[in-house]
């Protein structure tokens, strides 16, 4: 049969999805094991997630100390063997601190589990917080928070996020080199030891996993003395009255670097899949209404979006871009001349039907991976979230409306509700 090339094929909009299953066992001592088994390669990723983020944070900063601080020497292992140990076998760590939790993950092969898991219960329980490590890693984060405060970019998403939440809120407070710089080896102790150690914890493994590897799990990992974390969450102050802009100026910079924001929601909120559309046609993708207009037809800048972030128990709306200082007024002007063309005119239908079906494509595209699916899973089983919110994600996104856009850029995008930071000048 010979084809017709200059004909393209047929296009056929997604409408569902089937992902693997995700099979939740209990170890021994109670530990939720959260199991994505798919034998694409014999390797493994196993998370071991603790609440023990920023949230829970009585001193600022001892949430990301104590966790990277696992792998930096036991009673049994210096840092230095650790990290030849974790080479020997070809596994990798990554150890991440956010606002909401922090996670210690080793990918593996499959066969190789056996001899990863032993030290990994090591690093949990017996991690010892030398001083000399910990100023070694106090020296590093000090050293990268110097280079980032110097850029505007950085600096001005740690300034809405400030005057979004407040500074002293855990998903308003940032790492300052002031915190870091008095940050104590008994303090960061002392959150381990609240949070971490002997605490409960999840466990989502993904790839090549049989009950072989459950069984290896348990014994090492379902053995662990844990009691169920009571902790109370540290919140700190408030949201500030004051929506005035922020204008931090830099007479040396060249470059203006432009935050616009609100608080918003979390993914449980009824109108969590009508506002994720509205802002993908408003700056979600690089064929956006921001994008035709600030960087194609103004030529201000090289890239401008919009994003959702979104925590356990809350979010916030974000409109980020860089551009040259004398086009800072006329970049904001144009911001809010396209939010309130998307307040007034319905989005018209083929521009709606593009954006679903690109948001359809890209979630597609991110489950791709047996670890890319985990990560989807994870957000489900840690915060809380509908079983079906995978399955269904393509069907709600597909059943908002250009009515729907209308009203989520009225009420939630009226400009005069949208905080300002500005890092360079005006």
């Amino acid at each position: 049969m010979l084809f017709d090339r200059t004909q393209p094929p047929a296009f056929q909009a997604l409408q569902e999805i089937r992902i693997p299953s995700v099979q939740t066992r209990q170890l021994d001592n109670g530990v939720s094991l959260h199991v994505i088994a798919v034998s694409q390669q014999p390797v493994l990723r196993l998370e071991c997630v603790f609440d023990a983020g920023s949230w829970h944070e009585q001193v600022p900063g001892t949430a990301f100390f104590a966790v990277k601080m696992l792998a930096e020497g036991t009673h049994l292992h210096t840092s230095a063997q650790i990290s030849e140990y974790l080479d020997r076998y070809g596994a990798f760590l990554e150890l991440n601190s956010g606002p909401d939790r922090a996670s210690v993950v080793v990918y593996c092969l499959t066969k190789f589990l056996p001899r990863v898991l032993p030290l990994l219960r090591e690093m949990l329980t017996e991690s010892i917080f030398a001083q000399k490590e910990l100023e070694e890693l106090r020296n590093i984060t000090l050293q990268n928070l110097r280079v980032n405060y110097e850029k505007n970019a950085y600096l001005a998403g740690v300034l809405l996020r400030e005057k979004l939440f407040g500074a002293n809120h855990p998903y308003g407070r940032s790492q300052r080199p002031e915190f870091v710089s008095q940050l104590t080896q008994a303090e960061v102790i002392d959150f381990y030891k609240r949070t971490i150690r002997m605490a409960s914890f999840q466990i989502i493994l993904a790839g090549d996993a049989t009950e072989n590897e459950i069984l290896l799990i348990n014994k090492e990992l379902g053995q662990l003395p844990t009691q169920q974390n009571r902790l109370a969450p540290v919140v700190g102050d408030t949201v500030p009255d004051s929506n005035l802009p922020v204008l931090a100026e830099k007479p040396d910079s060249i470059q203006s670097s432009i935050r616009l924001g609100r608080r918003l929601f979390n993914r449980a909120h009824p109108d969590f899949f009508k506002m994720l559309v509205t802002n993908e046609v408003l700056g979600g993708y690089f064929g956006s209404r921001l994008m035709k207009n600030i960087r194609e037809e103004k030529g201000f800048t090289y890239g401008i979006s919009s994003n959702m972030p979104a925590f356990r128990r809350d979010g916030y709306f974000l409109i980020g871009t860089d551009v040259n200082k004398e086009n800072t007024q006329q970049t904001l002007d144009e911001i809010s001349k396209e939010i309130r063309i998307l307040q007034s005119e319905p989005v018209p239908q083929d521009e709606l039907d593009v954006v679903k079906n690109y948001m359809a494509g890209e979630f597609v595209g991110s489950l791709n991976t047996p670890f890319e699916i985990a990560d989807r899973y994870k957000v489900i089983l840690l915060d809380g979230l509908p079983t079906d919110f995978l399955t269904t994600y393509i069907q709600n996104i597909r059943s908002v409306t250009a009515t729907d856009v209308m009203e989520m850029a009225t009420q939630y995008l009226a400009t005069e509700q949208l905080s300002e930071v500005v890092v360079g000048g005006k």
